[in-house]
Formats: C-alpha cells, structure tokens, sequence
C-alpha cells in the first residue's frame, strides 16, 4: 500500500469522526512516519512502512481518542507539551487567560504566583518563558498531571523557577504570592459532552460540582482568606450571573469579566 492509498483509506475510514479527515489522517501519517506533511505529497506513490502500524492510529482516532492523547503532544501558544490521557489538553482559549495575567504581572511587577490545576503546565511554563524573573508553584490534587508537567517543566529548562506541589487549590502553599491563576474544572455533573472529551479526558479536570461552579467559588474564597491581591480564573460561559452575584455579595474590589474568540463569557479577573 503506498502512502497516497493509505491515505485514501484513513480519510474514508474518519468521515464520521472528524471534522478535517484529510488533515487529521496526514497529521497522523506524518508523525507515524516522524517527516512532515509535505513529505507525504512528494513521496506519495512510495509504499509505507508498517501498515499496521498507521492503521492502529487511525483506528484510536476513529473511536473518538483525542489527537493530543494518540500523537502524544499538544500544541499550545508558541510551544509543545507531553500529554497523555489522565492531564487535561490545553485549550486555545486559555491563551487568553494568560495574556490578561501577564498584563497584570507586567504592570504589577509580580514576582511570585500560584496556578491552581497544573495540568500539563501550560500556563505557568508559558508565562515562565514570558518573564525571566517570574517563580510559580503550580497545584494539583492528582498524580499524573504532576509528573506530566515536570516533564514539559524540565523540557524547558524551567525547574528552578516552577514548583509542582499536590495539594488540593491552594491547602499546602504558605508561600507569599500576588496572584492566582487557574482553569479549573467547572462544568456541571449532568452536561453533556462530545465523547472525545468525556471518554477520555480526566473527569476531575472538567466537572467542578452539581451546578458547575462550586469548586471556583472555593477558590475565590481561599485566594480571599489568604489576602492574595489577583485571581484570574476561567469559567463556563453560562456561570457570569452566579459568579457576579457571588462576588458582590463577599466584597471585592473588582471583577471584570472576559469573553473567548467566540463571543461566549469565559473567565474573569478579580482584585481583593
């Protein structure tokens, strides 16, 4: 079978499951054969190697595992990060989220923070790279996204300036810190969602409560109880009323709320 037949039979194969079949089926030829897509264009009448082997692949694909989990990398902002099932993926929208902190930081001339959920550590190795003089310690309650993002930390050759820490939000941090970062899992326990992510990707990440909100009010009310000065949080686009009402009735000095590239109410930033 050559390389353009492969293809041919991957892209059929991922009609149903993909909105880009042919992108994602020479995405995923292209990391089985470690070249870049343009290889497959001007080889494409060579046989491929290990059959097999891309078929399993395409087959993962098919039954809806993410890109991420299968490829083994995600790409985020201007970098690449390890992932694996178990850490939640990194989201485009939560590149928005780090250009508002690092506003804050630069015009607040922040020195020391906390994100909350590491992840894969995304966020703080992003803004790490952003300020040289920045340190972090980044939380999580579960194994698997602290040793995952050591690895991505370690990748970048940031493992004096970031701290992997388990601890449940912010329990076991009696470090002094000006700001708190975080995308936490606030999706309600009854909403569905597309399998790709509810099948594979780890429950604790996405759903924050019965309602959805519980665990980022918890974090509002730690971050406040602390004194930190910052909280910067996402959130689900329907949670701006609660949240609103929730804030005003505790007492802060500000909260602004900020939408993603879609329009929908995504996160909010909060001065105590």
């Amino acid at each position: 079978m050559t390389i353009k037949q492969s293809l041919t039979w991957a892209i059929t194969q991922l009609k149903e499951t993909c909105e880009r079949p042919q992108y994602e089926a020479e995405l995923l030829l292209a990391h089985h054969l470690n070249k870049d897509r343009m290889y497959l264009i001007t080889h494409d009448d060579e046989a491929l190697e290990d059959v097999e082997g891309y078929q399993s692949l395409i087959h993962r694909r098919v039954k809806h595992e993410p890109y991420e989990y299968i490829v083994g990398e995600a790409s985020f902002y201007d970098i690449y990060l390890a992932v694996e099932e178990g850490v939640l993926i990194p989201r485009p929208e939560t590149e928005i989220l780090i250009d508002l902190v690092a506003d804050i930081i630069e015009k607040e001339h922040i020195t020391h923070i906390v994100e909350i959920g590491v992840g894969t550590g995304a966020i703080s190795i992003v803004l790490a790279r952003k300020f040289p003089n920045l340190y972090s310690i980044a939380t999580d309650i579960c194994d698997t996204p602290l040793r995952v993002a050591q690895l991505n930390i370690n990748k970048y050759e940031l493992s004096e300036r970031i701290e992997v820490r388990k601890s449940n939000l912010i329990d076991e941090v009696s470090e002094p810190v000006k700001l708190v970062v975080s995308n936490p899992p606030y999706i309600a326990e009854d909403f569905l969602l597309e399998s790709n992510v509810v099948d594979y990707e780890p429950k604790e990440a996405l759903f924050g409560g019965r309602v959805g909100d519980e665990l980022i009010k918890q974090i509002i009310l730690d971050v406040k109880a602390r004194g930190i000065r910052w909280l910067a949080c996402e959130m689900g686009y329907d949670q701006k009323e609660p949240l609103s009402a929730f804030v005003n009735e505790l007492g802060v000095k500000s909260i602004q709320f900020y939408k993603d590239l879609a329009g929908f109410n995504r996160g909010f930033v909060i001065e105590f």
